[in-house]
């Protein structure tokens, strides 16, 4: 599905149209809801990095940036906005959402230690062949969340909180370095 789509199926899910499972829950109503406004914020607020912003303008052969994700997650709502701007900045970029929930999902070829976590971001050249992949989180952030998965003294709640404050402080800085580091 194209950018465009996956932000519109925000709004069917939150307008009741759409309501396949998960979304016939209200908590995951809740959490797209949230979702959609952090996703508009990055989008409306977000700054790219400009080194990365040449690197992809320079590039010389077409490529095709999938990311695998869904409106619930927290974690691609802080994300997903970055990686759509950024795949806007080259026309030798084609960007696709696929849903990790969806019969179509390709995330069985890119579990993270056996989990499907998401979101994950395929590069594929012009041949189709995967160039490499990304994901589910920026490092220090899935630090976070792996030490939080262990870390029984705090709240689900609390281990939230503070994953949201490290994105908003990030600013998706982490996450562009080390797309750049993936070019270079």
């Amino acid at each position: 599905m194209t950018w465009e789509e996956y932000n519109n199926l925000f709004e069917s899910i939150l307008s009741g149209e759409f309501t396949d499972k998960p979304y016939d829950n209200p908590a995951y109503t809740n959490y797209v809801s949230l979702n959609a406004s952090r996703q508009k914020r990055w989008m409306k607020r977000g700054a790219l990095n400009e080194e990365l912003v040449a690197t992809l303008e320079g590039l010389n052969f077409k490529q095709t940036w999938t990311l695998i994700s869904e409106p619930w997650c927290g974690d691609a709502s802080h994300i997903a906005p970055f990686i759509a701007k950024l795949a806007e900045t080259s026309s030798n970029i084609d960007f696709r959402v696929n849903l990790r929930d969806g019969e179509d999902s390709m995330i069985q070829d890119y579990l993270t230690n056996g989990g499907m976590s998401i979101p994950i971001l395929v590069v594929r050249d012009e041949n189709g062949d995967d160039l490499f992949h990304w994901g589910p989180r920026p490092k220090d952030a899935q630090a976070i969340h792996m030490n939080n998965r262990e870390d029984d003294s705090k709240t689900g709640e609390e281990k939230k909180v503070e994953l949201q404050s490290w994105y908003n402080k990030d600013k998706g800085a982490d996450l562009q370095l080390e797309l750049l580091a993936k070019y270079s």
